[in-house]
C-alpha cells in the first residue's frame, strides 16, 4: 500500500526545546520539523548528545534570525567529576589518566577568577571544529592525533554551586565558542588533579531560558494547532536590537527590499543594526542610514 506523503507547511517561529540526554542536535531538529510538518528548520548552536537543555529551534522564516541567537550569551550548569580525564573530556570517552588529588572548596573558589574574563583554551579533540576541512571528532574517532589550535573565549561569570570529593557543580555564563569540557579539564589540571564533565545542562541561549523550554514529549501530546501556539515570535530573537515601527506603506516598501524613509520626531537617523515591525509582526532586519530603514533580510509573511 502506497503511503501518503506528508504535506509540508510554511510554518515560522522559534521553539525553545529542552533537548533530552543522548540525542544529537540534528536528531532533535529533525523530530521537531516532523512534528510540525515544517518545510524548513535549523538550530542556534549545537548541544552535545550527552548534554541536556536549551536548544533553540528555528522553523521557517525564523531561520533568518539564527545568527542573532547563536551569538547570544549562554549559561551552562555542569558537574566536574574528580579523579580522571577521558579522551572526550566527558563521560563518553575512555579514561586516559587518573589522580588521587581532590581540591578543597576554598582552592576551587580561589582559582575561578583565573577562568573569568577573556581566557585562552584548547578545545577538546572531540569537537565540531574543522581541521584542514575535516571535523576534529571525525579525525579523533579515526585514531588520528589532533592538534587543536588554542582560542580566546570570554567567560562573564563562573560560580561554584556545590562541592564534594567526588563531584563539583558549577554555573558558567559565557560567550559563543566556549567549550565547557575544556574548562573542566583545565581547572582540574591547574589544581594538580584530573577531571571531566559528567553532567552538562544548558540553561540559556541568548533570550531563551529554561523557563521558556518545552520537551519533545510535551509537543507530541498536542494537536497541531496547539503546537503552533508553543512557537515564539521572530521578534524575540532580535529583542536586543532597536525596533523600528513601520506603517503600512513603509512596510510594503521594505517587504519588496526597498528602503523606507522614517518620519516623526523620534525617528532614528542612523542605526548599525535594527529590526522593523508592522502591527507587531517582524518585517525585516536591516539598518538605518540617513533616516531611511534599509532591509538586509526580509521576512516573508506567513
Amino acid at each position: 500500500m502506497t503511503q501518503i506523503k506528508r504535506q509540508k507547511r510554511a510554518v515560522s517561529g522559534w521553539l525553545v526545546l529542552n533537548k533530552p540526554y543522548d540525542v544529537t542536535s540534528t536528531q532533535a531538529v529533525g523530530k521537531i520539523k516532523w512534528l510540525y510538518s515544517a518545510k524548513k528548520g535549523g538550530h542556534a548552536g549545537t548541544l552535545d548528545p550527552l548534554a541536556t537543555g536549551i536548544l533553540p529551534i528555528a522553523l521557517g522564516e525564523a531561520t533568518k534570525t539564527v545568527p542573532f541567537v547563536q551569538d547570544g550569551v549562554k549559561i551552562y550548569e555542569f558537574d566536574l567529576k574528580w579523579g580522571s580525564t577521558t579522551t572526550t573530556d566527558d563521560l563518553e570517552g575512555e579514561v586516559t589518566a587518573t589522580s588521587d588529588v581532590r581540591p578543597s572548596q576554598s582552592e576551587l573558589e580561589a582559582i575561578l577568577p583565573a577562568f573569568t574574563g577573556v581566557i585562552t583554551q584548547v578545545p577538546p579533540a572531540f569537537s565540531a571544529i574543522k581541521i584542514n576541512g575535516e571535523r576534529a571528532y571525525d579525525l579523533a574517532r579515526a585514531g588520528e592525533q589532533v592538534d587543536m589550535p588554542s582560542r580566546e573565549v570570554e567567560i562573564e561569570a563562573f560560580e561554584l554551586l556545590a562541592h564534594s570529593d567526588q563531584i563539583s557543580t558549577f554555573r558558567v555564563t559565557c560567550q559563543k565558542g566556549t567549550y565547557v569540557r575544556a574548562l573542566a579539564r583545565d581547572i582540574a589540571e591547574q589544581l594538580g588533579s584530573k577531571g571531566h564533565v559528567s553532567r552538562l545542562h544548558r540553561a540559556a541561549v541568548g533570550p531563551f531560558t529554561d523557563q521558556d523550554a518545552v520537551t519533545i514529549e510535551q509537543i507530541e501530546a498536542l494537536e497541531l494547532a496547539e503546537r503552533d501556539q508553543q512557537l515564539r515570535p521572530l521578534n524575540e530573537a532580535v529583542s536586543h536590537l532597536p525596533e523600528v515601527v513601520l506603517d503600512e506603506r513603509q512596510a510594503q516598501l521594505v517587504r519588496m527590499g526597498n528602503p523606507a524613509l522614517l518620519i516623526g520626531r523620534n525617528a532614528p537617523i542612523a542605526l548599525d543594526e535594527a529590526y522593523a515591525t508592522h502591527k507587531g509582526a517582524m518585517v525585516a532586519m536591516g539598518y538605518v542610514e540617513k533616516g531611511q530603514f534599509k532591509p538586509s533580510r526580509v521576512i516573508v509573511a506567513g
